[in-house]
């Protein structure tokens, strides 16, 4: 739950950062006056706001405007790196926070624009604009959990979060939480923009990084999050992500992140 608006903290964020992060380590709610492009170069990263929230792996990024009130956390050693725009530059048009594809060649300018020997003057201009012209043709991706406002839907979100493998029914959902199936389901659609199968397909997800991320194995994974069988979770999984948990968590492991951080404060 986002805090109160006097709780917000204003930081400054003047450049390309980079911030090496602890599991479950966080970053408190704070804002920007820019906009922000966050891509944990490691591990998987928690990215929230008022609206909802988005787990990101490496492969993608989330796009903060500037104004935003957010928070990050990590789920195993991580890594967040950051670049930065003026308010006034969107290459996207994008109102609001969004997940993006990242391509490799985006992510290789990240890299070096956060990286310890990170260039200065023109050549970090030059980089810059390179990462701007990926970032317009970055596809923006459905991976966002919109946070429920009503109170017959934070009880049946609240329900779900602790158990995301939970297999009953939206009907018998609604009898836990005193609301009828017909109420919910137009509840869902009408204040979060998805279907209820939608809302919980992506929780599972969401939830299915985390415990990857903690060294879960993939049938494990499946299980907890409540997939019929393994196959179906990886396909679920490919379909989202791109790419298979089991790949997934091998990459993740054998991503460098021994670069020390730069910038930290500005994160």
């Amino acid at each position: 739950m986002s805090p109160t608006r006097h709780n917000w903290a204003h930081r400054d964020a003047p450049g390309p950062s980079l911030r090496p992060m602890a599991d479950r380590e966080q970053v408190e709610w704070h804002y920007h006056d820019v906009n922000q492009l966050a891509w944990p170069g490691r591990g998987v990263l928690r990215m929230t706001t008022a609206q909802g929230s988005w787990v990101v792996p490496p492969y993608r990024a989330v796009w903060l405007p500037a104004g935003v009130p957010h928070t990050h956390q990590a789920h195993g050693p991580s890594e967040l790196r950051c670049l930065v725009f003026p308010a006034t530059v969107n290459p996207l048009r994008l109102a609001g926070p969004a997940v993006l594809a990242v391509s490799p060649l985006l992510r290789e300018l990240i890299a070096a624009l956060t990286g310890p020997d990170a260039p200065t003057g023109r050549p970090a201009r030059t980089l810059e604009q390179a990462a701007l012209d990926q970032l317009r043709q970055a596809p923006e991706l459905p991976l966002g959990l919109p946070q429920p406002r009503d109170p017959r839907l934070r009880d049946l979100a609240a329900l779900l979060t602790a158990d995301p493998g939970d297999p009953r029914t939206l009907a018998e959902l609604g009898r836990a939480v005193g609301a009828g199936e017909r109420t919910l389901s137009r509840l869902f659609r009408r204040e979060l923009g998805l279907s209820f199968p939608q809302w919980r397909a992506q929780l599972r997800l969401h939830h299915a990084l985390v415990l990857l991320a903690e060294g879960r194995s993939v049938t494990a994974t499946a299980t907890a999050c409540g997939y019929h069988s393994p196959s179906a979770f990886i396909e679920a999984f490919r379909h989202a992500f791109g790419t298979t948990p089991g790949r997934h968590q091998h990459d993740r492991s054998t991503t460098d992140c021994d670069a020390p951080g730069t910038g930290w404060d500005a994160i």
